[in-house]
């Protein structure tokens, strides 16, 4: 089958790319961004891009096209398509049906932590030796690709609320059927899709109603929105991490300060301990929903919770991308202001000593409405100084960031961005750079920048 793929350098349809080649298709794609890290492991797949949404690609002689919810009405590609009858599905629903189908599906749901929370859960079956496939919406680096297709039954998907495509507006995730669920968290987000909190907790009890009886739902039991998604109705079984529910008791837990080793337990009976290879107590309740979803396929808490020692993280998460001059400039995908205080807060305790620069782009959509503008000054309350990259912004990001004072640049111009934060940091600062896109190839520049003389 030859496909061809509308967005295919999103993470996620990049992804599908990559199985369905494994899966010995024929694979095109075409984007308006191509850059790396997608772009490098599709071409080094074999797989063609083409730049842009031409209407002519209509005549490039596919079976059938997958199109990315980024593809919206008016794409000449698409109604090109349309008005010629040709065949097309989404991603979620072409993975369902070509890839899925018959296997035993590990799906991690929820607002923050999903693509560390499932890399960690892949990484963990594959040190058992269950050789798992996998889609993740980021680079693991136990693996050093987004996704990968085995002969395994167990398959790991980061469970995405985002709508379908143009023609499927339920969530992504509602089309994976999982046999084992992990609900991470939940809070608004995707302001764009969703008019309020409400409507995402209708698409996660759509999400809860796939689930078969005899399969697992591994839930946060400290998140009021997923205590109310699962009163709506729940029928397969369930276990609380966290501190489980209210009048419960503890379920699942992690115990351990920053710098001590994180200990594990379940009903109060400590299961092992490990140091750590992620800051952030984030990280380790990420951890914690992993251990108890690998139980689920057979898959011993001491066993898991051993593998976490060697997981090797996420591209984008708290990644280093290099040290001048004394100054380490990370990259991280946080983007909502949750993310950003916990990610702040984790490099904080990790690294007491040194100022830590935050460097933001609000470049989600969310972020672009302004629909949580009111909350970033308390998101960014840890850093000693916040550079915001404003351009294209429809609200005023100078008003907004006021509470912080001085500790607060607002620029629109990326070079003068670099240049400033270049010339205030200095030896033992940590540049965080926070983005959900490619923000230019800011950290380059700034690595570049930091090394002039």
């Amino acid at each position: 089958m030859h496909i061809h793929i509308l967005g295919i350098c999103g993470t996620f349809m990049g992804g599908v790319a990559l199985l369905a080649r494994a899966a010995g298709h024929r694979v095109t794609g075409c984007d308006a961004n191509v850059y790396p890290p997608m772009s490098t492991q599709l071409e080094a797949q074999g797989i063609r891009l083409i730049e842009g949404f031409d209407a002519t690609q209509a005549e490039v002689g596919a079976d059938v096209f997958v199109v990315g919810n980024a593809i919206a009405r008016g794409n000449p590609l698409l109604e090109a398509i349309l008005d010629k009858g040709l065949a097309y599905t989404s991603g979620p629903q072409w993975l369902a049906e070509h890839v899925l189908r018959d296997r035993w599906v590990l799906a991690v749901a929820g607002t923050h932590g999903k693509t560390t929370t499932t890399s960690m859960l892949a990484w963990m079956l594959e040190d058992a030796g269950l050789d798992p496939g996998f889609l993740v919406g980021g680079v693991p680096g136990n693996f050093g690709v987004s996704a990968r297709l085995t002969d395994s039954p167990f398959f790991v998907i980061e469970a995405d609320e985002y709508d379908t495509a143009f023609c499927d507006k339920r969530s992504k995730f509602v089309h994976y059927r999982p046999r084992t669920l992990v609900l991470n968290n939940l809070e608004f987000d995707h302001a764009d899709i969703f008019a309020d909190l409400a409507a995402i907790e209708t698409q996660f009890h759509h999400l809860v109603r796939t689930v078969p009886g005899s399969g697992r739902i591994v839930a946060n039991g400290a998140e009021a929105p997923l205590r109310r998604v699962l009163e709506r109705g729940c029928w397969s079984e369930l276990e609380w991490f966290g501190e489980g529910m209210p009048g419960e008791g503890p379920g699942w837990t992690v115990a351990g300060e920053e710098g001590e080793p994180a200990r594990f337990s379940l009903h109060g009976n400590l299961l092992g301990e490990v140091e750590m290879p992620m800051s952030g107590r984030h990280n380790r309740a990420n951890a914690l929903a992993a251990v108890a979803a690998a139980r689920h396929v057979g898959v011993a808490p001491a066993q898991a919770i051993a593998s976490l020692a060697r997981f090797a993280g996420v591209r984008r998460r708290m990644e280093v991308r290099g040290v001048v001059r004394g100054v380490t400039v990370y990259d991280d995908f946080a983007h909502h202001p949750t993310a950003i205080a916990l990610t702040l807060e984790g490099l904080r305790r990790g690294e007491a000593a040194g100022r830590i620069l935050a460097v933001l782009e609000p470049r989600s959509n969310t972020m672009k409405l302004g629909s949580m503008k009111e909350r970033l000054p308390a998101s960014l309350a840890l850093a000693d100084a916040v550079f915001c990259y404003a351009q294209g912004l429809g609200w005023d990001a100078k008003g907004v960031l006021a509470p912080l004072g001085t500790r607060a640049h607002v620029l629109d111009d990326l070079g003068a961005l670099v240049s400033l934060v270049a010339s205030t940091a200095r030896d033992g600062d940590h540049v965080l750079v926070m983005s959900n896109g490619g923000f230019g190839g800011i950290h380059e520049k700034l690595l570049a920048a930091l090394a002039a003389p």
